[in-house]
């Protein structure tokens, strides 16, 4: 029988650090929505978006869907980014030095034969520029005392996402390497951003929803896996991709397990809201569960059987709910025995 560990261990370490990170950047990051939250309505709407976005993106031409999806990446890494450019001297001095090193790494790899050969001097000028840059930034924060956030700041890293986006594209520096470190951190970033829009209540909601519309889209109608396979071959980082563990030959090759973005901030919503409603201990055994159930369903599609797409928000959403009955369950029975005690 084949398996895999891989994935759903990837699904669990980052939805673990995406709550961890959530808790602590909270309050922070809910100032730049005005503390404003999702009520029933937004998060009937949000779903119907979903349902138009993915119904509609195989017909709209591919430098289209890039200009998007590149234009809110990068708003998201400015967003967050700008947030808490705030650091403090030594912190600031390690993130702009951060990105010296990485622009200088990125145009000298490019310059040995990872470039394409009619990019090659546009992407070293480039990645120099921004090496000179960052390292300006960085003399000239030293000269200020004042713990503001500052754009300069915030504008290195969708700077340098859009260059190597830009540049490795269609090399093997960024399939599957950073096409998979970005995808990872923007799976974060989204759960920290949209995190704090949402309730206890509402992530009910949302989680009965979109688990309908995924099972309906991918295994009904078969819209999501056509959306998804028009969106990924631009080298979007839309989702991940990683081998099987044990490995899993198919044609010669090593099989790839893929997941989405959306899934993961599926998954982060629901443990960052069991972690507010009953502490860590039971989101972390969350997170666990929902792990698990993935890894089981996963079994449909890597042994000979009739699926051959998942909708992942049904194992994820399976594995978090007996959690939440169970705790739901066990603080009825302690309430009611308190009320017994009390009337006695």
């Amino acid at each position: 029988m084949r398996f895999d560990i891989l994935m759903p261990s990837i699904l669990f370490v980052v939805t673990l650090v995406a709550m961890f990170l959530n808790k602590r950047v909270e309050a922070k990051l809910k100032a730049t929505v005005d503390d404003r939250e999702f009520g029933s309505r937004d998060v009937a709407l949000l779903v119907v978006i979903i349902a138009v976005a993915v119904s509609v993106i195989v017909f709209v031409p591919q430098m289209a869907i890039m200009a998007v999806f590149l234009f809110s990446y990068s708003s998201l890494l400015f967003i967050v980014s700008y947030v808490f450019s705030d650091m403090r001297a030594r912190r600031t001095e390690l993130f702009c030095g951060g990105f010296v090193v990485a622009s200088v790494l990125a145009g000298v790899i490019g310059f040995f034969g990872v470039f394409p050969s009619d990019l090659r001097v546009y992407g070293v000028v480039a990645f120099a520029a921004l090496a000179l840059s960052s390292f300006a930034v960085l003399m000239y924060t030293r000269q200020r005392a004042d713990a503001k956030p500052r754009w300069y700041i915030a504008a290195l890293p969708p700077v340098l996402f859009l260059l190597l986006f830009g540049f490795f594209n269609m090399t093997p520096v960024w399939n599957p390497f950073l096409l998979d470190v970005y995808g990872v951190l923007f799976a974060i970033l989204i759960v920290l951003y949209l995190g704090t829009l949402f309730t206890w209540k509402t992530v009910f909601i949302f989680a009965g929803f979109l688990t309908a519309l995924d099972i309906v889209l991918v295994w009904f109608t078969g819209t999501m896996v056509t959306a998804a396979e028009h969106v990924s071959g631009l080298g979007l980082p839309v989702l991940v991709a990683f081998p099987t563990i044990p490995f899993i030959t198919a044609n010669g090759s090593i099989l790839l397990m893929r997941l989405g973005l959306g899934d993961f901030f599926f998954s982060g919503i629901l443990a960052t809201q069991t972690l507010k409603k009953f502490g860590k201990k039971t989101a972390v055994l969350s997170i666990l569960t929902m792990g698990v159930s993935f890894g089981l369903f996963e079994l449909l599609l890597l042994n000979p059987t009739e699926f051959n797409a998942l909708p992942a928000t049904l194992p994820i959403v399976l594995g978090w709910l007996p959690i939440i009955a169970w705790k739901l369950l066990s603080q009825r029975k302690t309430k009611t025995a308190a009320t017994e005690l009390g009337k006695n």
